[in-house]
């Protein structure tokens, strides 16, 4: 993120830093004391989680390191998620079934979480597998559940591998064409979504929302276990 305030870069900062105690009241404060879009400071969360992310793959962080990451955000989502409003509604009038988990190797769920609260509240049915989910279990879901999107969801870059393997046990397994797949989280963009196989990618929550708005439009009447529409 470029253009930050000194307020902004402060926060950045100091959840990149795991000062925990310094990060968590300030993200609340701009939440409920000065009223910042929540959609800001969850994308501000964001950009600190991709120097998170840098340091754990360059040696300077570990798991304890991505373990806290990941707890200081459920704090900070949990004060978000309530005050997220005036987001497009249309998709409730056509809404479909998504399987959304983190792909096997990534601990992340702040992205994730975001996205199925969002679709949850604009009338879509959300089954969240949760995190390092195996490749099995996101076949077994599938089978079981019956979706009409699936969302893969990684942060570090690590996740590129695994998102690629996912969708490829997808294809192997017979259901790649019964349904579209949006991969999202970290530094994804069009070069990565096209090494995964994936239909799309969602840069945020509202993204994603649309990707499975146009997508189950498309595909009604049909909604059930049909192949989406293009």
């Amino acid at each position: 993120m470029t253009d930050m305030t000194e307020q902004e870069q402060q926060l950045v900062s100091w959840l990149a830093d795991m000062r925990e105690d310094d990060a968590v009241p300030l993200a609340t404060a701009m939440l409920l004391e000065q009223r910042v879009d929540p959609l800001h400071v969850l994308n501000l969360c964001r950009a600190a989680m991709e120097i998170v992310s840098k340091r754990f793959e360059q040696g300077e962080y570990f798991l304890p390191e991505l373990v806290l990451s990941g707890e200081m955000l459920d704090r900070i989502g949990a004060i978000a998620k309530p005050l997220i409003k005036d987001l497009p509604q249309d998709a409730a009038r056509k809404a479909g079934k998504v399987l959304i988990g983190t792909v096997h190797g990534d601990l992340h769920d702040i992205g994730k979480n975001i996205v199925t609260f969002m679709l949850d509240i604009n009338g879509f049915e959300v089954k969240d597998i949760g995190i390092d989910v195996p490749v099995k279990v996101f076949i077994d879901e599938i089978n079981a559940y019956q979706p009409n999107v699936v969302g893969l969801s990684g942060f570090l870059t690590l996740a590129f591998e695994s998102m690629k393997e996912t969708i490829e046990a997808i294809a192997q397994a017979g259901l790649r064409e019964k349904l579209r797949i949006m991969i999202g989280g970290g530094q994804i963009d069009e070069t990565i979504r096209a090494y995964t196989g994936a239909d799309a990618f969602g840069s945020n929550a509202v993204e994603a929302v649309a990707l499975c708005t146009k997508w189950c439009a498309a595909a009604a009447p049909k909604l059930g276990y049909a192949p989406a529409g293009k």
